[in-house]
């Protein structure tokens, strides 16, 4: 589904905000009073993955600082329109693991739906910024076909809401699918991955808790967070909302050179986390996705950073480092002490 098809009605707070986005280069330099030679070296690379942010998230960015780092993770630039070896636009072969239209299977005991093909804000280093979501038609029809296929596989127990970002769909949707896939005996959870309640906190609504807080399942909902800067006020309270009801709260970061590839500004995420009751779960090592090699940290500064964090942290707010590699059974934990 696109934007169009996915937000009919603009009844909710948060759907106004996706809408009122910015969409453009030229806009948000303006808005933060950024050089001009910053919209220059971005228009091309946007022509490839278009920007998109959001008015609450590009509150948070400094402005005239063209070294944020909220603002380096949405900035398109020139950097991106370069070809490397090592970088493919399907970092981790998701499409030899698409067997049906929505439903990606890499793990043998969890399965992924791509719920949305729209995200609330379009990151840079995204490991989807290539993936052919026009191919993965949504509609009744293809979503029976999907359940059909989580139903006939009893080794799953684990269904996994993913995008785009799940939360960009309409509610309706949502409850409709979490219905369904609690009414297949085996599976024992659902996860949801967003970063919908970080970038437009107000996603998180009376008619969202509903439904989360209607079904057997018990979701756990992965956040997105790479910097303390993106937790504000207004994300405090979106995840108060969820712990009120139960939901259990993960956060998973992406390691970014110039945004968050220092010690300090991953143990104070670490400790912002923990005050909101949220648990420090993975700390990636960037996917080789064409168009990101910018955001590389040399393995070097990976193992001081990480070796920093494991000095100063307790274990519980230490997150793991990982890394993906196609193919493998799982995530594959990296250690910097070899």
């Amino acid at each position: 589904m696109h934007l169009q098809t996915e937000v009919i009605q603009i009844k909710n707070r948060w759907q106004t905000e996706l809408i009122d986005s910015v969409t453009s280069v030229q806009e948000l330099v303006t808005r933060l009073r950024l050089s001009p030679k910053l919209l220059s070296k971005g228009q091309k690379a946007a022509l490839k993955f278009q920007v998109r942010v959001p008015l609450s998230y590009i509150k948070r960015i400094r402005h005239s600082d063209p070294k944020d780092p909220l603002l380096l993770q949405i900035l398109p630039v020139k950097e991106e329109l370069k070809k490397y070896e090592d970088y493919s636009q399907d970092p981790l072969n998701e499409l030899n693991h698409n067997p049906k239209s929505c439903v990606i299977h890499k793990y043998r005991n969890r399965v992924l739906l791509i719920v949305s093909s729209f995200c609330a804000i379009n990151c840079r280093y995204c490991f989807r910024r290539h993936f052919p979501y026009s191919q993965q038609h949504q509609d009744r029809e293809k979503w029976f076909s999907a359940l059909e296929y989580v139903t006939n596989r009893p080794e799953i127990n684990e269904v996994i809401f993913s995008g785009g970002d799940p939360l960009a769909a309409k509610d309706s949707l949502l409850s409709w699918l979490t219905k369904k896939i609690s009414e297949i005996p085996h599976i024992k959870r659902l996860r949801i991955h967003t970063r919908l309640p970080v970038v437009i906190p107000s996603r998180i609504d009376d008619e969202l808790l509903l439904w989360m807080q209607s079904t057997r399942l018990k979701p756990i909902m992965v956040l997105h967070i790479n910097h303390p800067n993106e937790i504000d006020s207004a994300v405090e309270e979106s995840l108060r909302r969820l712990r009120k009801i139960g939901i259990r709260l993960l956060n998973q970061s992406v390691l970014l050179k110039n945004v968050n590839d220092c010690s300090n500004v991953l143990i104070a995420l670490s400790e912002h986390l923990y005050s909101c009751e949220v648990t420090p779960y993975y700390l990636h090592l960037l996917d080789p996705v064409e168009g990101a090699a910018h955001f590389h940290v040399d393995k070097a500064r990976i193992k001081a950073v990480y070796s920093e964090m494991q000095a100063v942290l307790p274990g519980f707010l230490l997150p793991r480092l990982v890394k993906e590699t196609p193919g493998e059974l799982s995530k594959t934990i990296v250690c910097v002490n070899d």
